[in-house]
């Protein structure tokens, strides 16, 4: 059995992610879309409730798992059996620092491939931090994220902007 794991921290899950998750579970046996806190990041969702937004947002996808990891990839992906890791590529800014962790992981791992997907097109300008911001602004968002994930977003932005 093939299992990749499409590592990131999700804050929110975007229609270009989901793109990528659709696309590789055709390829693969199973995909574990593995939820992790990033240490240079802050998140506004916690990683159950990000699972949660995933889960809600890919319901038709039997061969896909979500769930939560913290420590190195490479652990996890050898704990879960995988013999992959994907990840997404926007823009060439995106390449170098991909580039550099999959060298990492191959020095930790040697048998751990990484699988590049490039999103769609009506994807590719598409990420978290954009989305927030539109969110926060009072924008349209419901063209960058799946219906589930805008309502938890609209709300969570609601309670941030009634306290600050």
């Amino acid at each position: 059995m093939k299992i990749a794991v499409y590592p990131g921290t999700f804050d929110p899950v975007t229609n270009g992610h989901l793109d990528i998750v659709k696309r590789a579970s055709r390829i693969f046996d199973r995909i574990i879309v593995a939820v992790s806190n990033n240490l240079n990041k802050d998140p506004l969702f916690s990683l159950e409730e990000r699972q949660s937004l995933i889960s809600g947002s890919i319901p038709n996808l039997k061969n896909v798992k979500v769930d939560v990891f913290e420590g190195l990839l490479v652990n996890y992906a050898e704990k879960k059996r995988a013999t992959a890791i994907i990840r997404g590529l926007r823009a060439v800014s995106d390449f170098d620092y991909e580039f550099q962790m999959a060298l990492m992981n191959r020095k930790q791992n040697p048998k751990l491939e990484t699988i590049y997907f490039m999103p769609g097109e009506e994807y590719y300008y598409i990420n978290s931090t954009i989305v927030k911001e539109i969110a926060r602004l009072g924008g349209r968002i419901n063209c960058f994220i799946p219906p589930v994930v805008e309502k938890a977003l609209r709300k969570k932005i609601g309670i941030i902007q009634k306290f600050s």
